[in-house]
């Protein structure tokens, strides 16, 4: 995990745990007095995929999965005027409803916060390798690539 005590990093938490997610602990993360504007994104599990009712997700992390990320939050903290920005993945056995990421960023003005926030997550779906399992309600598991 990664917190930044340098108040200049943008980057200010950085997580892959296999522990419930804090909303609270990421949004704290992106306070700053000169953001007039932060985007938060929440991921959840649902009760479907594809038409097919899902019963639980299981998340699996590479081990340089936090490096990643920490690569792709460093690049959208530097296309956009970010004041702050925060992620965390969840990784185990997940149920239906629960948190399974949560991505935070905070700049100067709305639109730049909701297209950062929306970049970061878009990213970390895409480029850190963490895998999904997914379990059908019929018993089929389905395996499905970066997040």
């Amino acid at each position: 995990m990664t917190h930044s005590p340098d108040p200049a990093d943008p980057v200010r938490l950085l997580a892959v745990r296999d522990t419930p997610l804090s909303l609270d602990e990421v949004y704290a993360a992106v306070g700053d007095d000169a953001a007039g504007g932060t985007a938060l994104f929440v991921g959840t599990v649902r009760d479907h995929d594809g038409g097919r009712p899902v019963t639980s997700l299981g998340y699996s992390a590479h081990p340089g999965a936090e490096a990643e990320l920490r690569r792709v939050a460093e690049k959208v903290a530097a296309d956009f005027p970010v004041r702050a920005l925060a992620a965390v993945h969840r990784t185990g056995l997940l149920a239906v409803g629960e948190v399974a990421v949560v991505a935070a960023v905070s700049c100067p003005h709305r639109a730049e916060a909701f297209a950062a926030c929306e970049r970061l997550v878009d990213d970390l779906k895409h480029q850190v390798p963490i895998w999904k399992h997914q379990v059908f309600a019929d018993g089929a598991e389905e395996w499905v690539g970066a997040c």
